[in-house]
């Protein structure tokens, strides 16, 4: 199993309500969503990407945490207690009925002010070569396109305070380098195989005229 794990940030408003009946507070949105390019990532191969709207249909929610800023010691929830994850056709959305915590009423503040307002997700990606497809782009300064087909695991769910798809969090696994890889020396191996049809070709036809 591919234990890559990477994180992305999506420009999807965060949103505050109250429920009344249980007298708490609750934030909700949507973690990722599917078939929205995402900004370009990368430094030395640029590429965006997007969500194929079956990514997830195997993937592992067991034990999903929703944090602030990725970090595991500043949790706000978990699936099966005070966190919710739907799927439907715009991506994953959660909800999450807030603990009555210093961190939570410090995020619900931030959160009611506008200073956070972007949602984030960190999975993983199953050692798979239909997991993610990857070709040329033919958008401006852009080296590749990738498509997720397949999410193994998501992690947690994640309020956020770093830009949209922020560089400093893009990572690629093994298996989706070698493709890029393997995309970048296409044209070396099929310069190189024309070279050795035209050898061949001159030393059939000077076996000829010999």
């Amino acid at each position: 199993m591919n234990q890559t794990r990477e994180l992305r940030t999506i420009q999807s408003k965060v949103e505050l309500r109250s429920d009344e009946e249980t007298n708490s507070n609750v934030i909700e949105g949507y973690a990722l969503k599917f078939d929205k390019r995402s900004n370009p990532l990368g430094f030395v191969n640029v590429f965006v990407e997007t969500l194929d709207k079956r990514c997830l249909d195997n993937t592992d929610m067991s034990n999903v945490v929703a944090t602030f800023n990725h970090d595991q010691s500043q949790v706000l929830g978990r699936s099966g207690v005070n966190l919710e994850m739907n799927v439907d056709d715009v991506g994953l959305r959660f909800k999450v009925t807030l603990p009555d915590t210093t961190l939570a009423h410090d995020v619900l503040e931030n959160i009611r002010s506008g200073i956070i307002n972007q949602c984030s997700f960190a999975f993983d990606m199953p050692d798979d070569d239909t997991a993610d497809t990857w070709k040329r782009s033919d958008i401006e300064g852009v080296d590749y396109e990738r498509r997720i087909n397949n999410i193994a695991h998501l992690y947690d769910v994640s309020v956020v305070t770093t830009p949209a798809y922020s560089d400093t969090n893009v990572s690629v696994g093994a298996r989706s380098l070698e493709k890029v890889k393997a995309i970048r020396e296409l044209p070396l191996l099929k310069k190189r195989d024309e070279l050795l049809r035209e050898l061949k070709i001159s030393e059939i036809k000077e076996a000829i005229q010999d």
